[in-house]
């Protein structure tokens, strides 16, 4: 796979210098935020990785190859459009030469076969309400590939608690950040309790190593949001039962999108700010497990 492996000069040095990295997907910004906020989080996801002393290493497919590391146009081609690739779609993405937005499977997937241990994101996928036979290839991702991903718990729309059982029965490992209950994306408490926690970076990279020494592969880093939005549940409910007749892969992003909307775009402000304090945490932790 390294002929369609395509690693940027900046995290190809860092790697070979042991250096942290903290992958990034790039769903957000094809499909997960409108303009002009999918780009504000890719960009200042970026630099607040940077702040800590760690190598943004964001992904996409672009002309033929995987991309680890990414440069502003890069992000400008995937914001004018791109399309939509979980880790089922990159070797048909990659062989029809596709514009692709990575999502949070495919981009561990790019990760792991570059040697990055450290990926950010706002939300997992996971099992969407009502509709329990429908569930996020980001889960089996979960659980084969070794990849810390750092988020604000499941995307909000989807079921949590069936969400954390489906992580329990495949064996994957979630820590609360400074939290003894899972974050609901918008919301730091979802009455989820969570049975192993963490509170600083060395200890969470005291943590990830053990696991990962002892057998873990994909391990979800459950970081609680900055803010929370108010009624955030009650908007996601009605955004729900609205689109009720919408499924496949269009269903995510449409009922976030109407999140915004019954939001008056609150939900879009506190969706940047947790990418990027994610972002921002997955840097620490990896600074202390590289340092």
């Amino acid at each position: 796979m390294s002929d369609l492996l395509d690693i940027s000069p900046e995290v190809a040095d860092a790697l070979a210098r042991s250096k942290p990295i903290v992958a990034l997907e790039t769903s957000i910004v094809g499909q997960g935020l409108p303009d002009p906020y999918n780009l504000r989080a890719a960009r200042e996801s970026e630099a607040a990785i940077r702040e800590e002393g760690a190598v943004p290493a964001t992904v996409a497919v672009m002309d033929g190859r995987l991309h680890v590391g990414l440069t502003d146009a890069d992000l400008q081609r995937i914001a004018a459009g791109a399309i939509k690739v979980s880790s089922r779609d990159l070797g048909w993405a990659i062989g029809r030469g596709a514009i692709g937005a990575t999502t949070v499977a495919a981009t561990m997937r790019a990760a792991a076969m570059a040697g990055i241990r450290f990926f950010a994101t706002g939300g997992i996928g996971g099992v969407h309400r009502g509709r329990p036979e429908d569930q996020s290839a980001d889960l089996v991702e979960l659980s084969r590939t070794p990849v810390a991903v750092f988020c604000a718990g499941a995307k909000i729309i989807l079921d949590l608690a069936l969400t954390i059982e489906r992580l329990d029965s495949l064996a994957v490992p979630v820590l609360g950040y400074g939290c003894d209950e899972f974050p609901a994306f918008y919301s730091k408490t979802s009455g989820c309790p969570l049975s192993s926690r963490v509170d600083t970076p060395e200890e969470t990279a005291r943590v990830l190593r053990a696991a990962w020494t002892t057998g873990s592969n994909g391990i979800v880093v459950a970081v609680p949001p900055p803010a929370e939005l108010e009624d955030a549940e009650g908007l996601v409910q009605r955004a729900v039962r609205e689109l009720a007749d919408v499924s496949g892969s269009n269903l995510t992003p449409r009922l976030l999108a109407r999140v915004a909307e019954l939001s008056s775009g609150r939900s879009l402000e506190l969706n940047v700010d947790l990418v990027v304090n994610n972002a921002r945490v997955a840097a620490r932790v990896a600074s202390a497990f590289f340092g």
